[in-house]
């Protein structure tokens, strides 16, 4: 009987060492953090102009917007769409002259809509076409209008040959106490079949 008893008890002291060892395991993993636990819940603002578009025509849906969505498919990040409160449905080289003189003045066009709840975000994506050597003006009154310090902020643009321009310094002007990353870029015309190349760049980040 005393035998028997000793074998039960060796066979329980085994089972334990081993539930132990996956629990131990199991925090490790948890840790380490796969896809997009260990950034944090994250976010895409992105301006994306529909319209005519140089190198790709008249398209219904903005080459950033299609970059945004595939984000947010791959990370699960929620979205927030800057919509400036002024019309920029013209031929592409009028939209150029008026690029241009936004930004050569400074201006900061209105935005539509507000965001809520910023501070439940630990990473931020920040995307939009490449005007006149930087983001659109309406993004700026996003950067003066919403604090993103303290948080990561991952620029990326669309463009057809500015690649990310300005964009990263100009981000990190608006944000210096943020960790912002280098960015990505791809050509507008290469969007709609870059799905991959987007999912390679965020495995990079860690997503």
């Amino acid at each position: 009987m005393k035998r028997f008893q000793s074998i039960i008890a060796a066979i329980m002291a085994l089972l334990t060492i081993s539930c132990n060892a996956n629990a131990n395991q199991a925090s490790s993993n948890n840790q380490n953090g796969t896809g997009s636990s260990k950034q944090g819940k994250a976010l895409v603002v992105f301006f994306s102009h529909a319209g005519e578009n140089y190198n790709v025509g008249n398209i219904e849906v903005g080459n950033t917007k299609v970059v945004a969505d595939y984000i947010s498919e791959i990370t699960g990040a929620d979205q927030f769409e800057i919509v400036a409160d002024k019309d920029y449905d013209m031929p592409y080289m009028d939209l150029i002259e008026v690029a241009k003189q936004e930004a050569n003045n400074g201006e900061l066009p209105p935005m539509v809509g507000k965001l809520e709840n910023l501070d439940q975000y630990d990473t931020v994506f920040i995307g939009g076409p490449v005007w006149w050597g930087t983001y659109p003006q309406v993004m700026f009154t996003f950067f003066r209008d919403y604090d993103l310090n303290g948080k990561t902020v991952i620029p990326f643009t669309t463009h057809e040959g500015s690649g990310l321009a300005s964009c990263v310094e100009d981000v990190r002007e608006a944000y210096p106490n943020a960790d912002v990353k280098p960015g990505f870029a791809i050509y507008g015309h290469e969007v709609r079949s870059g799905r991959d190349k987007v999912e390679k760049w965020l495995k990079g980040l860690g997503f």
